[in-house]
């Protein structure tokens, strides 16, 4: 599995920790480099490309607390974006969301949450019927 991962300043030693938790994992490393000022919504944008042109088969974004540039990527058609903050949300959010992108906050969770997060999410199976009517819905809805 390939997973494109991506910081603003808030959340980049959240991402150097996961990348190093994970080694045995494919990242493609968006960004940032380093804890200097940037803009989240730049980042999720960079994350969205690499989702749409299928350069990773999920995403984790993270910013100070998740919320920002879970709003900037949830903007745009086919992104779901969920941002896991406990167990049952990080199974929930694959079995009935399918979503394409975890979000994390790294000035507001501890490491061990976010792994635990992650290994949730990835053993779990999206359970299709109501929900891809549901999603179908979201990816058809306009202002």
């Amino acid at each position: 599995m390939k997973i494109a991962i991506a910081a603003d300043h808030g959340g980049f030693e959240l991402k150097e920790n996961i990348k190093s938790h994970y080694q045995h994992i494919d990242f493609v490393d968006l960004g940032v480099y380093c804890s200097d000022s940037v803009d989240y919504p730049d980042v999720a944008k960079e994350m969205v490309k690499v989702i749409h042109n299928n350069g990773a088969d999920l995403g984790i974004l993270i910013c100070g607390t998740g919320v920002g540039i879970s709003i900037a990527a949830n903007r745009c058609k086919g992104i779901r974006a969920a941002l896991i903050y406990n167990k049952e949300v990080a199974h929930l959010a694959k079995e009935h969301n399918n979503a394409n992108i975890l979000v994390f906050g790294g000035r507001t969770m501890k490491l061990d949450d976010v792994i635990q997060y992650i290994d949730i999410f990835l053993q779990s199976t999206y359970e299709g019927g109501r929900h891809q009517r549901r999603l179908d819905k979201l990816d058809n809805m306009e202002a």
